[in-house]
């Protein structure tokens, strides 16, 4: 091999002959190996932060088998759609004479998912529909947000819209007065914490439950703050008005003096009476909810590619990773690509809050995602994208980011 490792300059055009050959020179004489070929091709590679042993081969003229052969005299064994790091990649271009640089990205993307994705598609005023409600509930420990949902879920469920066991998918859909609510089930929870963290908010209506015995606590001045921070309208439901210690009228006293005139003292804040024990007022506080959302002119576009929230994620067994999704806007389907921080996927299957496998969810629904390549964080966003190339190499990128 001697011979025609000292021979490139002159066996340069059928650019396949001299690399080879240098490639097996290298163990044996790293310095000229490494600087004398770089002088003389003198070519620079441009590489992604993870490319494959087919396009790096196809940068450098190589066939892959040649490329594989070199890895391999570097202990490492990848077929040909091995996914390279940019370290390796580095070291095999250089003892094949290339000098390597990486891509350099815009430094100011925090996020690297949105940009492609939204410059395509600018919502027209004519696709915007109007879109269910989306309501959290917050308040004090013990004061009854837990069962004061239930209470709800089983009006919606006494007039016949029962269908399987309820999942609990951090979220759940209620009809009233022929339309939908979406009620956020997760107060304490991480999506919030998270998204609290980044001044995003997926809420439309605040339901703060105080209970008419205790008052309002701490906790409660904390969500009522929380929800004037992020400037969502605030519906109060004055609970437990079933106990003989019940006192609304110290309630909304204490509300008054946070600001907070209730609605029948001649100020702005509605205040619903209600009991998750009995049932009494929840269809009230139904319809003020609808009211307040019918104020707001709630709307998204259904027709493009779906984005929104995860809820909650977790490995499930017999179903893998398992992501519990809020559709924020476009559509949601069966075999579309999504990428979510460094997890991505197509989507295997979508399960709705009463356990029935769905083929889409629109704006506002929440569903069970399956297909995800790992369990995303709580409170980070999701995008559906083209394909699941692109959607795997921006996954990965993101991965890069984070290592």
């Amino acid at each position: 091999h001697h011979p025609q490792a000292s021979s490139p300059p002159g066996a340069r055009p059928p650019s396949l002959q001299p690399k080879p050959a240098a490639a097996p020179a290298a163990p044996a004489a790293p310095p000229p190996a490494s600087t004398a070929p770089v002088a003389e091709t003198g070519k620079t590679l441009v590489l992604k932060s993870v490319t494959s042993v087919k396009e790096l081969a196809d940068l450098m003229g190589l066939k892959p088998n040649v490329l594989i052969a070199s890895l391999m005299k570097m202990n490492i064994l990848a077929s040909i759609n091995e996914r390279l790091d940019v370290k390796v990649a580095q070291q095999v271009a250089e003892r094949h004479g290339f000098s390597v640089e990486r891509e350099k990205k815009p430094e100011h993307t925090p996020v690297p998912i949105h940009k492609p994705e939204r410059m395509e598609e600018e919502d027209k005023p004519a696709d915007l529909k109007p879109r269910p409600p989306i309501v959290t509930v917050l308040g004090h420990v013990d004061h009854g947000k837990t069962s004061l949902l239930d209470r709800i879920r089983r009006t919606a469920v006494a007039k016949g819209e029962d269908g399987g066991i309820t999942q609990h998918i951090g979220a759940s859909t209620v009809s009233a007065g022929g339309q939908t609510i979406t009620f956020l089930d997760t107060p304490g929870h991480a999506a919030f914490t998270a998204m609290r963290a980044r001044g995003a908010t997926m809420t439309d209506i605040a339901v703060i439950v105080v209970a008419a015995d205790d008052g309002i606590m701490p906790q409660t001045k904390e969500a009522i703050q929380h929800a004037q921070a992020a400037q969502v309208p605030i519906v109060i439901a004055i609970n437990k008005m079933d106990l003989p210690a019940a006192n609304a009228d110290q309630v909304k006293q204490q509300l008054a003096a946070m600001g907070l005139t209730p609605e029948d003292w001649g100020g702005e804040t509605i205040c619903c009476p209600v009991s998750a024990a009995t049932g009494d007022g929840i269809d009230r506080l139904l319809e003020m909810i609808l009211l307040v959302a019918e104020m707001r002119e709630l709307k998204a576009n259904p027709k493009r590619r779906a984005r929104g929230i995860v809820i909650e994620a977790q490995l499930e067994q017999g179903m893998g990773p398992t992501a519990n999704l809020l559709v924020l806007a476009g559509t949601l389907r069966l075999g579309d690509a999504l990428l979510c921080g460094s997890c991505w996927g197509r989507v295997r299957a979508l399960i709705n809050d009463r356990g029935e496998r769905v083929k889409s969810a629109g704006p506002a629904v929440p569903v069970k995602c399956l297909g995800l390549s790992g369990v995303p964080d709580a409170g980070a966003e999701f995008l559906v994208c083209q394909d699941d190339k692109y959607a795997r190499e921006r996954a990965e990128e993101h991965a890069q980011k984070l290592k």
